[in-house]
């Protein structure tokens, strides 16, 4: 869970690009470009003109900030300028006391000044709901400062849902004014979402682990309490959103991650969110039993996702793909126990459909998915990508321990229908765990292959090598699983889940319904 913070030189290129239609695949046609034929024996005709280009929309700011329900009103901190144009940009108060709506106002842009937090902390053993915040489709919300996150307390529910063609838009201020790149990361903090559902790592030394005794504060913040005894808590629901450029970190070793799900219960509803470029995890989960599906986590500086301290529960559809050039990223997952090797409620996931391209052959774990801590997981209908790298290490013999209802164990890591192109030593095993236990426990799932040479077009599309792959039938695991008739995270090229309310930048491309991450929306 190390930060690997990074502050990067922005050039003024990728501002240009973003400008001129994302500097796309296709690029921008150079005037003049094309053939003249010249018929014989006719006179040689007036040349056509070159199309003067349409200049890019502008945004004019509204004249003054909206009034929202409740008394936590907006503050009006003037206008904020990019290469989209000027919007008013209005600030959020410190704290919602009262539920209330975000609305989407042409010429409007929301910013947090600091911490803003969504009502105050009602406590683990609370069962209320006290403030919603809503967010509307297509809204833009920036952090001013490094330092700003936003923090939805237990007992208190955010509502962020965008559309495929107008997603919500968490970013940093440099987005906005336009020296943000494909590079750039730790803008500002993140999202944090604390719940009253079940976690291991208690604050109070004698509190018994899963109870309304066990609690503590989310990694990066102070006064943020998670945890319970209510596996179903409800924290809202976020889809069709997008967290760009966050992770700062605040001291040593306390850092923001792009999405915090802390204690989250299963009435969470998380699905349809793209982290980019985060300078710490893309998502790290702490305990509760939160499910989510169709995740897009892209160019993040330490693990894609990173499960810990009890969490149980259930994720599909998952496209990760580490930064451009090889040298940014840490594992694509780390499942973490350490410390809690055997505490129960122990951390029990399920994954199915994922498509992992890893690019970094130096990353600090030393493997593409790293499970230690005694945590109990399966993989299901997966494709890692990492030719240059080990794909699978286990750490610490409590891992690979025989299933044991006594302790709440439910036996080795299980892979069902994964496939994986890695280096010659696809296996790691540390701590009382070697490569043959690691590569025997892989090998005594049902088709699985660590001798995969991909087909994916466009990056992660199932091509026809993936297409021949017999995928195993999630829904045995759980209900919450779609039965797919494939493995990986997108079929093929008639799928397209991930189009639209994602962006595009050289880490990925999504399509041409995609706008670019270093771009703020127009409309």
């Amino acid at each position: 869970m190390a930060a690997f913070a990074r502050i990067r030189l922005v050039m003024l290129s990728s501002v240009a690009c973003s400008i001129l239609a994302a500097c796309g695949a296709d690029g921008v046609a150079s005037p003049g470009e094309g053939v003249i034929v010249i018929p014989t024996p006719t006179p040689t005709p007036t040349p056509t003109p070159t199309p003067t280009p349409t200049p890019p929309a502008t945004v004019t700011p509204a004249a003054n900030c909206p009034t929202i329900a409740g008394p936590d009103q907006l503050a009006n901190l003037g206008t904020i300028t990019g290469p989209g144009g000027e919007w008013r940009n209005c600030g959020f108060p410190t704290r919602f006391t009262a539920t209330t709506a975000i609305p989407k106002v042409a010429g409007v842009i929301y910013s947090l000044p600091g911490r803003v937090d969504v009502g105050t902390d009602q406590g683990a053993a609370s069962t209320n709901n006290v403030v919603t915040l809503t967010i509307d489709p297509g809204v833009t919300i920036f952090g001013a400062t490094g330092v700003s996150f936003l923090t939805v307390n237990r007992g208190n529910r955010i509502d962020a849902v965008g559309t495929p063609t107008q997603p919500i838009i968490f970013t940093g201020r440099g987005n906005v004014v336009g020296s943000a790149g494909d590079q750039t990361s730790q803008l500002w903090g993140g999202v944090v979402l604390l719940g009253r559902a079940p976690v291991t790592d208690c604050e109070a030394p004698a509190a018994t682990p899963g109870t309304v005794a066990c609690e503590r504060d989310t990694e990066g913040t102070s006064g943020a309490k998670y945890g319970g005894a209510q596996p179903a808590d409800n924290s809202g629901r976020m889809s069709y959103v997008q967290i760009r450029y966050s992770g700062f970190i605040l001291s040593a070793d306390k850092e923001l991650q792009g999405l915090t799900p802390s204690g989250v219960g299963s009435g969470t509803q998380l699905d349809h969110i793209q982290i980019h470029n985060s300078s710490d995890d893309g998502i790290e989960v702490f305990g509760g039993r939160v499910n989510m599906k169709h995740l897009v986590i892209t160019g993040a500086e330490d693990d894609s996702l990173d499960t810990d301290v009890g969490y149980q529960g259930n994720i599909q559809y998952v496209i990760g793909v580490q930064r451009e050039g090889g040298t940014i990223g840490d594992s694509m997952m780390e499942i973490d126990s350490n410390g809690n090797e055997d505490t129960s409620p122990r951390q029990r996931v399920a994954i199915s459909n994922f498509t992992y391209i890893h690019r970094n052959n130096a990353a600090g774990n030393g493997v593409s998915i790293l499970v230690r801590g005694g945590a109990d997981y399966t993989f299901a209908n997966g494709l890692i990508v990492a030719p240059g790298f080990r794909c699978v290490g286990f750490n610490s013999a409590t891992t690979t321990q025989a299933a044991n209802p006594a302790l709440d164990e439910a036996g080795p890591p299980v892979f069902q229908s994964v496939s994986m192109q890695c280096n010659a030593s696809p296996f790691r095993g540390t701590s009382g765990v070697t490569d043959a236990q690691v590569q025997a426990i892989f090998e005594g799932g049902t088709n699985n292959r660590s001798n995969y040479v991909p087909s994916l077009t466009s990056l992660f599309i199932n091509g026809a090598t993936e297409t021949g792959f017999t995928p195993f039938n999630a829904k045995t695991l759980n209900a919450f699983f779609d039965t797919t008739a494939y493995v990986g995270a997108v079929r093929d090229a008639n799928d397209t889940w991930y189009q639209g309310w994602t962006c595009n930048s050289t880490t990925a491309n999504f399509g041409t319904s995609s706008k670019s991450c270093s771009a703020i929306p127009t409309t």
